[in-house]
């Protein structure tokens, strides 16, 4: 499947699975799988249609969706050591939805070993696609994003979290990060269209991340922990920064480095 037609898939199932349920769900529809941490059947549903349509083009692919993780977490040792992968968000941003927030997404990547190779992100509310292809560009309704001159220095960088922080373990030596919009599928394409400079994660659960890190990498920034390693969807570690510029990543990993040690 070419990207135009992957994009096709996430937007026909938000529209059959996901839409029909935004601000009508009923009470039963909605689960805690953990304190939390929620899931509804807008979630499962469109879940099990996007595995089926790529186990169906890609029958060698392992494919990676969040609710089949929660039931299953052996599929991320699988993902470690695929060769060719996907990864499913079926509904990123599912406390907002829930509560009826526009914000929340549908998100899908490609990954060739450890490379993220594709990515595809669909917000049905705000009925915006972003595409990105490796060596080829990020991409919003078909248009082409341009990397954004950005501040280098940490006094004026604005930051984006939804740990602590930006809280009590706040960097010092940084502004105070403003709370993320608890979407990685809206977080991302607000670091790459200049809303933010960098975001940063404490939790690295690939369907959350990979679609995203593309976004970001295409646009000229760059995806890593705190110890400056590159990014890898397939290693869980905790703890990552995505930043519009390698510039901006090296300004403000060591202050989060130092304040997280601090704690």
């Amino acid at each position: 499947m070419d990207s135009a037609a992957l994009l096709d898939l996430l937007k026909e199932t938000a529209a059959t699975v996901i839409t029909p349920r935004f601000r009508a769900l009923a009470s039963e529809e909605v689960i805690e799988k953990s304190p939390g941490d929620l899931v509804t059947v807008a979630d499962r549903e469109s879940e099990v249609v996007l595995t089926k349509a790529l186990q169906e083009a890609y029958p060698d692919a392992l494919i990676l969706g969040e609710e089949a993780t929660a039931a299953d977490p052996s599929l991320l040792e699988a993902f470690a050591a695929a060769e060719h992968s996907f990864t499913i968000d079926p509904v990123d941003g599912t406390k907002n939805f829930v509560n009826g927030s526009p914000d929340h997404a549908v998100m899908l990547s490609e990954l060739r070993g450890s490379e993220v190779v594709r990515a595809l992100i669909w917000q049905p509310e705000h009925q915006v696609a972003w595409v990105a292809e490796k060596g080829a560009g990020t991409y919003r309704n078909g248009e082409r994003v341009a990397p954004i001159a950005r501040e280098s220095g940490p006094a004026g960088l604005r930051g984006a979290t939804s740990s602590v922080l930006g809280g009590s373990a706040a960097p010092a030596e940084l502004p105070a990060m403003q709370e993320s919009w608890w979407c990685a599928g809206v977080d991302y394409p607000n670091l790459v269209t200049g809303t933010i400079d960098y975001l940063a994660y404490r939790k690295d659960w690939p369907w959350d991340h990979a679609p995203g890190s593309l976004l970001v990498t295409e646009t000229g920034g760059y995806v890593g922990r705190l110890d400056g390693r590159a990014y890898d969807p397939r290693v869980l570690t905790g703890w990552m920064v995505a930043a519009a510029t390698p510039q901006i990543f090296e300004a403000v990993s060591p202050p989060i480095a130092r304040a997280l040690g601090a704690r």
